[in-house]
């Protein structure tokens, strides 16, 4: 059995991989499906061609499972959070919706990643994104400071959803918005997916049912929570040798409000 502290472990150093090595498909030898590139796996996931061209090379390591700036209707001004921001990715797309009087903060845990996202900062030389070593489940934000959250399939990683969910809520201001892509369950995994390392880096071992993530959420005190949309996730096309996870895995893209 795993501790929080054991996933977390594993989950740096999976991600200090692909940071260094520039891909999603650096967890293990056999784990990522050789016939696609970070490109091919976020078109798949709902990036658009002009959304992959508008960000600095190297920010995009296909590591999503869906597009959550696409459903957070970002305006200028803003200021938006991106829990587990990697390479800087979504935060690159976010900080050209919220414009010049808006901000963006990415929050990753993973030195690694860090030092990616702030390199590619630096080649679109935008003073309003910026880059924060942390932890989801203990945010380095203050309270009711923010106006949006988003997240792309990160959140399945953390070992404790519900304490990211109350953290989530706390940073947010009244009448801000959670905006999150992540994966969940339609059925139990099997035994030999939790307990693969490249499962838990590559965000499948780490899920929970869709109810008891909805539940988490609504728990923390977020209200008017929707499933805006839900789809079956392509892993026999992401990863090699992880088929038996086909029927249990789902994208969800879910919004919610705090009051």
């Amino acid at each position: 059995m795993k501790t929080e502290n054991d996933i977390k472990k594993i989950v740096k150093e999976g991600y200090a991989k692909v940071a260094k090595q520039g891909s999603s498909c650096c967890f293990s030898g056999s784990c990522c499906s050789s016939s696609n590139t970070a490109r091919d796996i976020s078109k798949t996931v709902g990036y658009s061609d002009d959304e992959m061209n508008a960000v600095p090379e190297g920010s995009n390591l296909g590591l999503g499972c869906g597009n959550p700036v696409a459903i957070a209707s970002l305006k200028e001004g803003d200021v938006v959070l991106d829990l587990g921001s990697g390479a800087g990715f979504d935060a690159f797309l976010a900080v050209k919706k919220v414009g010049k009087t808006g901000r963006v903060i990415g929050v990753d845990m993973t030195p690694e990643m860090l030092e990616r996202a702030r390199a590619n900062a630096k080649k679109i030389g935008y003073g309003n994104v910026e880059f924060r070593l942390g932890e989801i489940e203990k945010l380095p934000v203050e309270n009711s400071s923010v106006d949006v959250i988003i997240s792309n399939c990160v959140i399945n990683l953390s070992p404790d959803k519900e304490t990211v969910f109350k953290e989530a809520h706390r940073v947010l201001k009244s009448g801000g918005r959670l905006m999150v892509s992540d994966l969940v369950l339609a059925k139990d995994l099997p035994q030999e997916i939790k307990d693969s390392v490249e499962a838990y880096v590559g965000c499948l071992a780490g899920a929970i049912k869709k109810d008891e993530y909805l539940r988490f959420i609504e728990q923390a005190g977020f209200q008017v929570i929707r499933i805006i949309s839900e789809s079956s996730y392509p892993v026999d096309a992401m990863f090699d040798d992880l088929e038996a996870a086909q029927d249990a895995i789902v994208s969800i893209k879910v919004a919610a409000v705090k009051k």
